[in-house]
């Protein structure tokens, strides 16, 4: 199968978007299936390594349009109108179109599917809604305008996947048809109790207190401001891994939080494994990748009970979820468990044993079906269509003459009827 992938952000990027589409590709490429990545170009001077997978080394094709940093987060970036999209398209010749988190390039993309007529699905993933309230983007009226282009684009894909049930929900009640559920994997050996390293868990808390941890980016639209009263506690060190435009704030606000910047691969495992205590506290998750990836290393969680969290997070059997945008819950949630340590490891086990089956192989050969399966019903419909033609007319052979027959007497005439003339209602077309 020949698929194409259009994406927001793609590595070098690291964010949630960015992941799951590299490991779908990856394993389109292991089960011998022939993908393509559109995706915006990074920063000037960014390194892109090529993209390889299995023992072979098969490539994977990436095609990088013209972009530009996003107004104040210059780590997004924004595809700029190009030509190298609708040429990227038509020389794959896909079967299938996959619009990863699609907003600006995969609209354009949806735009051009429609016309080539090819099956599309469509894979949300980011609140662009929310994120727009949060940045108080469109003088109020941002979630509103995020809302009419999801909608749009979403309503031209032959079937939606959403990661979780709230994120499903919010996108059927907000108008958006063919909804299905696809969540995302974790890599279970990667992210291992077995990684906790006992020297790094010492340096990062000498008085033995325990480890709080945040990973993910630091951004508004994460409120990570939220460990600020959590890391007043005592007895209690919060340790974040990550970078983004909110660093300088959050380290004035948490001048006792120990901030490791940005952590990848086998580094970033380590770190996982070494905490006690998994914080996240996002509340515009549509899932929210970290948390599975604290669970399979064994560490407890705290999560905000709204969105993607709402999927993962067994409260009080994995973790504990605590009203979202409140960081006195959020304090309440760490004292508690730091006072218990009997508390933390069953959780973390509960945690590690609920993720280990959802490899993202299983998760990969999900998202297969659901591609065989919109590509079935567009075949179905392009050979209905194919086959309705308008039928010749008959030739009516000519009848033999027969008797004449008595005339049949008149028929008292019945009262007409009026007929009631409904309009038709037209759906009114999305922005």
């Amino acid at each position: 199968m020949r698929v194409a992938i259009v994406t927001e952000s793609f590595p070098p990027e690291v964010n949630g978007v960015a992941h799951s589409v590299l490991r779908a590709a990856e394993h389109l490429v292991r089960r011998g299936h022939q993908p393509l990545v559109i995706t915006p170009a990074p920063a000037r001077g960014a390194h892109c390594p090529p993209q390889s997978f299995g023992p072979d080394l098969e490539p994977l094709p990436v095609v990088r349009v013209p972009s530009v940093p996003l107004p104040r987060y210059p780590q997004v970036r924004i595809a700029l109108p190009s030509r190298k999209l609708a040429a990227a398209l038509t020389a794959h010749q896909p079967d299938v179109v996959h619009l990863a988190s699609p907003f600006v390039l995969g609209a354009r993309a949806a735009r051009l599917t429609e016309r080539l007529d090819l099956p599309t699905v469509a894979v949300y993933q980011t609140d662009l809604a929310g994120y727009a309230q949060a940045y108080r983007m469109g003088r109020g009226a941002g979630s509103a305008i995020a809302w009419a282009r999801i909608r749009s684009v979403h309503r031209a894909a032959a079937r939606t996947l959403a990661p979780s049930t709230p994120a499903a929900q919010d996108l059927t009640a907000h108008g958006v048809r063919q909804v299905r559920i696809w969540a995302r994997g974790v890599d279970s050996v990667r992210f291992h109790p077995e990684h906790r390293d006992e020297a790094l868990h010492r340096s990062l808390a000498p008085g033995g207190e325990v480890l709080v941890g945040y990973v993910g980016r630091l951004a508004p639209e994460k409120r990570v401001d939220l460990l600020a009263e959590a890391s007043r506690l005592p007895g209690v060190r919060v340790v974040v891994i990550g970078d983004g435009p909110s660093a300088p704030a959050l380290k004035a606000a948490m001048p006792g939080a120990v901030f490791l910047g940005r952590r990848t691969g086998a580094e970033l495992a380590r770190c996982f494994a070494s905490l006690d205590l998994f914080v996240h506290t996002g509340p515009l998750e549509t899932f929210c990748q970290t948390i599975q990836e604290a669970m399979a290393s064994g560490v407890p969680v705290v999560a905000p009970a709204v969105g993607g969290p709402l999927d993962l997070v067994g409260h009080r059997r994995t973790g504990l979820l605590v009203a979202p945008r409140d960081a006195g819950a959020v304090a309440r949630a760490v004292a508690d468990l730091a006072a218990s340590a009997e508390l933390r490891a069953q959780y973390g086990a509960a945690g590690r044993a609920e993720v280990t089956g959802r490899t993202w192989e299983a998760v990969g050969d999900q998202l297969i079906r659901h591609y065989e399966e919109v590509l079935a019903e567009h075949r179905q419909r392009t050979r209905n269509t194919a086959t309705v033609t308008t039928p010749a007319f008959p030739t009516v052979p000519t009848p033999a003459p027969v008797a004449p027959v008595a005339p049949v007497a008149p028929v008292a005439p019945v009262a007409p009827v009026a007929a009631a003339v409904l309009p038709l209602s037209v759906e009114e077309q999305p922005a």
